[in-house]
């Protein structure tokens, strides 16, 4: 694979480096933000491990600046920042992964061959999930309703993918902070709750009922109506 490290700690960059060529995968190093968004703006990589705290241009606005591009190069968060806000934050802009420093390279490892399966199944699929008068392209991460092109963010993406791809099902809140955020633990916030609030006024069509039903105590379900494709 082509990995671009993102990295001004010169000694984990060249550890990083190292390693990575070891296992066979060709990398590029840059050291600050600026450089990172350069090269993967204009490069063609398979996946971005990306620090935070970086001189020039903070890593978050590095992810966010790359998704607004439709930059979609699956990308792992690599940072001392460990709090769950910091992983909310940056799952949000739309990271793949966030690893907290220290990390063990045979995790780094088995992490980047996760987000790479990850992709690879999404490719093989049929790109398009259709129902309600929803028409989401999964290739081109362009969501139509009723003919008409809306724009949503990654989140709101994640979850209306997760809500198509298994319409009926009901959903806590656990399994769609894992899916969409890669969270194992509920962090107390409402973060699922605004993300789908912003989703029912973009989808539905129908202000009388929400085709996204909240399930008092239990969570959410996409209810597609009958012989609407």
């Amino acid at each position: 694979m082509r990995i671009l490290i993102v990295e001004d700690e010169k000694p984990l960059a060249d550890f990083l480096d190292r390693g990575l060529r070891a296992e066979g995968h060709f990398c590029v190093v840059a050291s600050d933000g600026e450089q990172g968004l350069k090269l993967a703006s204009e490069g063609e990589f398979d996946l971005i491990l990306l620090d935070l705290l970086l001189p020039r241009m903070h890593g978050h606005e590095v992810c966010q600046q790359l998704r607004m591009k439709k930059i979609n190069t699956p990308l792992i968060i690599l940072t001392a920042m460990d709090s769950v806000d910091d992983v909310i934050v940056g799952l949000r802009l739309g990271a793949d992964e966030y690893m907290t420093k220290p990390f063990s390279f045979e995790e780094l490892l088995a992490r980047m061959d996760a987000v790479m399966r990850r992709g690879s199944a999404k490719e093989e699929e049929d790109p398009c999930l259709r129902g309600g008068g929803i028409v989401f392209n999964r290739s081109s991460l362009r969501v139509t309703v009723n003919g008409e092109e809306v724009h949503l963010t990654a989140k709101e993406l994640a979850i209306l993918e997760l809500f198509m791809s298994n319409p009926g099902t009901l959903y806590s809140r656990e399994p769609i902070l894992s899916s969409v955020w890669g969270l194992n633990m509920d962090p107390g916030t409402n973060v699922v709750d605004v993300y789908i609030g912003r989703l029912r006024k973009i989808i539905d069509q129908n202000d009388d009922e929400s085709m996204i039903e909240t399930v008092r105590g239990r969570g959410f379900r996409l209810n597609l109506p009958p012989g609407n494709p």
